[in-house]
């Protein structure tokens, strides 16, 4: 292990060398990080990020990699990864969760407490600090709707800070944490509603049951590709095209949804981005609609 990663190995925090970014990625897509960091504290990941700060190490920050494209030659700093660290308190009616904490399982964990208000969340395959980054959403729902304050690291002054309301900014597929990159999200304070834990259950079983029977879940995939614009849908525009399942080297646009772009085997970053710039020409030029990438392009 290089001399700058010694201080993070000795406080027991785990580092990997020649971290392949494709094994943590629902793309399945992605080359070599020169280190992966993988704390599961909130105490490893501050020392973490302090330490890469101080050491002027290029760094990443990702959750579980669901709506990011890695790039196909890998990434010469580090990345952290705040999945292990998976903290959930109950306040009152509301639910605080650290940025690791899986969508799915904050969600198991409010329904089986009778906490309404994270149905929309079950299927999304992100954490918590990815959702509150873009304002995950899904059915109607989004995290604007619960998210009453988020907690930050902040990189310019070291300090931690927290923000509530409409002070997080957030917007369609965004927040103010995407426009101020310095500030790291740490966790996040979700306000739910009380209900009886049959009727979750029961909606969001109904949910699983339609993402199923609408989104190709049995490829790799980085979710909806583009932002919905406003007054249409994306993957009816795209599907209007002719789009539906044009495919670039090992991505294509699915044949189930065409707002998902697939991973049909060996698609590599080029490939996913030479199709996107194909979408986005195409519904441009048909409809006059400008696509924006909802994921993030590393």
């Amino acid at each position: 292990m290089e001399k700058q990663m010694q201080k993070l190995v000795q406080c027991k925090i785990r580092v990997e060398e020649s971290c392949p970014l494709s094994e943590h990625s629902t793309f399945r897509i992605g080359g070599p990080a020169r280190f992966g960091i993988f704390p599961k504290s909130r105490e490893e990941l501050l020392m973490a990020l302090k330490h890469l700060s101080s050491c002027k190490i290029p760094f990443w920050v990702i959750g579980n990699g669901s709506n990011v494209l890695f790039p196909d030659k890998g990434f010469s700093g580090a990345v952290l990864f705040t999945g292990a660290w998976r903290q959930i308190d109950r306040q009152g009616a509301s639910l605080v969760a650290s940025a690791g904490v899986l969508l799915p399982s904050l969600s198991k964990r409010a329904a089986r407490e009778g906490l309404s208000g994270l149905e929309f969340a079950n299927g999304i395959p992100g954490t918590v600090g990815g959702a509150v980054f873009m304002n995950a959403g899904a059915y109607g729902s989004c995290m604007e709707q619960i998210c009453t304050f988020s907690r930050y690291f902040d990189l310019s002054d070291g300090t931690v800070g927290e923000l509530s309301g409409a002070e997080q900014g957030f917007g369609v597929r965004t927040s103010l944490y995407q426009r101020e990159p310095n500030r790291i999200l740490l966790e996040a304070g979700l306000l739910l509603s009380e209900k009886d834990p049959g009727e979750i259950e029961a909606q969001m079983t109904a949910l699983a049951e339609k993402r199923k029977q609408s989104q190709p879940l049995e490829l790799p995939s980085a979710g909806s590709i583009f932002k919905r614009p406003v007054g249409h849908f994306a993957g009816k525009l795209i599907e209007d095209c002719g789009l539906k399942g044009v495919t670039v080297g090992g991505a294509q646009v699915s044949e189930k949804h065409a707002g998902f772009i697939v991973n049909r085997g060996g698609a590599t970053a080029y490939d996913v981005r030479a199709l996107m710039e194909l979408i986005q020409e195409r519904v441009q030029n048909t409809y006059g609609v400008d696509l924006e990438p909802e994921i993030r392009i590393l």
